[in-house]
């Protein structure tokens, strides 16, 4: 389970940062189904894009850590299970999305709790890292 956490951490940590550059870069073009949202939609967009950048980078930085911080884990899938539960309220508020803004709710509703079941999944197998010895040993500092 451990190498399972380390693998999907550094997956969707890239994958955050590829899709935020992909809309800082793309601005509307890169929303499915907003054609011309103006200006407004378009700078909030972008703006946004940065912020998922950065939320990416928390991905990989956890990602890089021995043992992979539960803590850091299970609060950034938190975050990812809060950006499921918006789209389903704006599902209820304004109706169906674009299909697949369907899809990413799906996905961030169902791999958001996997990530919290494997969290500490690293933390519990006692690997740590004394200090210049990148090898890691088993066992508390």
């Amino acid at each position: 389970m451990a190498k399972t956490l380390r693998i999907l951490t550094t997956l969707m940590g890239w994958a955050c940062v590829a899709i935020g550059l992909f809309h800082v870069l793309l601005g509307n073009a890169a929303l499915p189904g907003a054609g011309s949202a103006g200006a407004t939609v378009d700078s909030w967009g972008r703006f946004m894009g940065a912020g998922f950048v950065g939320y990416g980078l928390a991905w990989l930085w956890a990602a890089r850590q021995r043992p992979i911080p539960a803590r850091t884990v299970r609060w950034l899938a938190g975050v990812f299970l809060l950006g499921g539960v918006g789209r389903l309220l704006s599902l209820a508020v304004h109706g169906w999305p674009q299909w697949f803004q369907i899809a990413l709710t799906v996905v961030e509703l169902s791999l958001a709790p996997v990530f919290l079941l494997l969290a500490g999944a690293e933390e519990r197998t006692g690997l740590t890292v004394v200090p210049g010895d990148a090898s890691g040993r088993r066992g508390a500092l």
